[in-house]
């Protein structure tokens, strides 16, 4: 991983670009998985690669390069996602970001936010709570 991020860092095409490494160690990772909102408490790496430039004209090249990057580092990545680096409307992967602790988030969002109002960030959908009509037929 290490290679890989020199490699590309010495191609980057704006002086402006940043990749950084993250080390999660110590009292973040002596606390239980399921104990907070975020999962990510086993001691590891977070690797943040911030594509900066100014000229608009350079927007294709260097979005290309970021995803060139991410595609390199794959093999050593985790399958998870660091909530904080992600975009609002990348929800997609906030089961990623929330692993274990998703479901019970959703059912916190059903209970306190069920018209779903906060929804700015990243956002978790209220759970559906499933209804069991007098047939006993289940209506979500």
């Amino acid at each position: 991983a290490i290679e890989v991020l020199v490699e590309h860092f010495a191609a980057a095409p704006s002086p402006m670009t940043q990749l950084a490494i993250e080390s999660f160690h110590g009292a973040v990772t002596r606390v239980g998985v399921t104990e907070t909102a975020v999962p990510h408490r086993e001691p590891g790496f977070n690797i943040l690669i911030t594509s900066v430039w100014t000229d608009p004209g350079a927007t294709e090249e260097n979005v290309e390069w970021t995803r060139d990057v991410y595609d390199a580092l794959r093999p050593f990545l985790a399958d998870r996602r660091y909530v904080n680096y992600l975009d609002g409307d990348d929800s997609s992967a906030a089961r990623a970001a929330f692993g274990p602790n998703y479901a019970r988030l959703a059912e916190v969002k059903r209970r306190y936010d069920p018209e779903n109002v906060f929804r700015g960030n990243l956002n978790i959908p209220p759970a559906v709570r499933a209804q069991v009509t007098s047939d006993g037929d289940i209506v979500t």
